[in-house]
């Protein structure tokens, strides 16, 4: 893909996610910006990072500065059409989720959303961002009453989860996952932190809430949210691929509560995780490649962004090759295979990540490589 195209692609994100920061919106930076660029492949790459919708806004912002961009019109027509589909989903799935809140909370059950569409009300447009699945987590005792609430009445109910405090439901056209925790598999210590966020949270209360056509929605108050969200990416980061899309919602929700968010905390947490110069490399490639606001952008100094380039240049690699959540690998194996042997080729497509990641944080990622062995063989034991 011409390096234009790439450049063209990350001005186009960066319009969309910062157009209320004029000092970093620069759209009259290069005149010749969009000069040669491949749209089709510009297109494919939103389509791959599930921004198409943020993409496509960006492209307004710049139409209306009248900047010419000689977009094909069948392609156009065709993107438009994608991100109608986007906002009619959203729609039917907000509208799904205070169906499923009202229901719960008869059966007095509570719980809050996570990710998804929570955070998507930080951006400028909530709607035009592709959705995903909806997340609810919960305390132990809901969790427990929320399995058999929804056994009846979901589809496919995957197995019971029980060393991970996870399930993943298909419910009609949706999937519903329930978690009694946010922790990952790539360390003790940054677990450890995890669960001082859920105490914060189902113990002190700290919730933020969103009104969702009339229905208040209970989400993790920005402090908590905001290492909720780092950890869920930074572990598909090393377990399967990161998504432009999942560090989009990241810097959004940095972006948004810049003014609230208590850094103290929040470096304390990140220093107890061990993952302070991951925070700083993520921190660094959304300065440099989404136009993050650096004053935006906890534990990150200027001359941090120079530091940390190539690193940040070898983040962006990787999201460009694997897509979001894997979007661009080949699962086919999945329906070929017995389970031993799919879980032998998810194994070796981890451990070349990991590999990959070990030029990146090359320390950290020997203590990430025992504690993601440990998780493989429990899953193993577990049948998944």
């Amino acid at each position: 893909m011409k390096d234009n195209t790439i450049e063209a692609f990350f001005a186009l994100v960066r319009a969309e996610l910062w157009g209320e920061a004029d000092a970093n919106l620069n759209l009259n930076a290069n005149d010749n910006l969009f000069e040669g660029v491949e749209w089709e492949k510009i297109y494919q790459l939103a389509l791959e990072q599930s921004v198409l919708g943020l993409v496509l806004a960006g492209l307004e912002q710049y139409k209306n500065l009248d900047v010419n961009l000689d977009v094909n019109q069948k392609l156009l027509l065709q993107w438009i059409g994608e991100v109608q589909a986007i906002e009619q989903k959203n729609r039917a799935m907000n509208a799904f989720i205070n169906q499923l809140i009202g229901d719960l909370r008869k059966a007095n059950i509570y719980t809050l959303i996570v990710k998804g569409q929570g955070v998507a009300q930080c951006y400028k447009r909530p709607l035009w961002r592709a959705s995903g699945d909806i997340d609810f987590y919960m305390n132990e005792d809901d969790f427990q009453k929320a399995k058999i609430f929804f056994r009846p009445l979901v589809d496919k109910f995957d197995p019971d989860d029980d060393f991970t405090r996870h399930i993943n439901m298909h419910y009609g056209e949706w999937v519903v996952e329930i978690h009694a925790n946010q922790n990952c598999s790539l360390s003790p210590r940054i677990n450890r932190v995890m669960n001082e966020v859920h105490n914060d949270i189902f113990y002190n209360g700290r919730v933020r809430s969103w009104m969702n056509d009339g229905t208040q929605i209970f989400l993790p108050l920005a402090d908590n949210d905001a290492i909720i969200i780092f950890t869920h990416f930074f572990n598909h980061f090393y377990r399967g691929g990161v998504g432009l899309r999942q560090i989009c919602d990241w810097c959004r929700l940095l972006w948004t509560y810049r003014d609230t968010l208590d850094l103290k905390l929040l470096e304390k947490r990140i220093r107890q995780a061990g993952l302070l110069d991951e925070w700083r490399v993520f921190s660094a490639f959304a300065v440099k490649y989404l136009g993050m606001p650096i004053e935006a952008m906890p534990l990150l100094e200027d001359a941090s962004v120079q530091k940390f380039e190539k690193k940040a240049y070898r983040i962006c690699e990787f999201i460009l090759e694997v897509g979001n959540f894997g979007h661009n690998r080949d699962t086919s194996y999945y329906g070929k295979y017995p389970f031993l042997i799919r879980k032998a080729i998810s194994a070796s497509w981890r451990f070349k990540d990991w590999l990959r990641h070990a030029r990146i944080f090359p320390m950290d990622s020997i203590r990430f490589l025992y504690g993601m062995m440990v998780t493989s063989f429990e899953a193993v034991s577990h049948g998944e």
